[in-house]
């Protein structure tokens, strides 16, 4: 528990020394950095978006399926971020962004599940199945949404 306070600690004091609060507030941004430090000790693939939709984290596990690090990435609009995979449905359909599961669960603020196939940026393909949601923080301040995905055998 101290290692994430002092990770929240260090990111705020970062984060105020570099021109103040962003986004909704500081509140917001310690509830998107503690989603980070929790991701970040999970084994499950984690990816989290910002409200405008732009990719500002994904997990270790993550990048193994994605194919490369978050920090040769960095953040990524939903308009990169949403083709730079060449994402298909299961019939092989090419999926817009907006189609994706984790820009439904930004845009209609729900949980929702899909199948679908990327291409990493390794150039492996990679059948997935992703489970996305909203991220909702105290007084139901919305924050950005989270998918967590995994290697679909079927």
């Amino acid at each position: 528990m101290a290692a994430v306070a002092a990770a929240v600690g260090t990111a705020l004091k970062e984060q105020n020394g570099a021109g103040g609060e962003r986004g909704t507030g500081m509140a917001a941004d310690v509830e998107v950095i503690l989603m980070k430090q929790v991701a970040s000790y999970l084994a499950m693939p984690i990816f989290l978006v910002d409200l405008a939709g732009t990719l500002i984290f994904y997990n270790e596990p993550a990048e193994a399926l994605l194919g490369r690090r978050y920090d040769e990435t960095g953040d990524m609009p939903l308009e990169e971020w949403g083709t730079v995979f060449l994402p298909t449905d299961a019939d092989g359909i090419v999926l817009a962004p907006e189609d994706l599961p984790l820009a439904v669960a930004l845009a209609e603020r729900r949980p929702t599940h899909g199948r679908i196939s990327i291409t990493a940026m390794d150039g492996q393909r990679h059948h997935l199945a992703v489970t996305a949601f909203p991220l909702v923080g105290q007084n139901e301040r919305e924050l950005g949404a989270v998918a967590l995905f995994w290697e679909d055998p079927s």
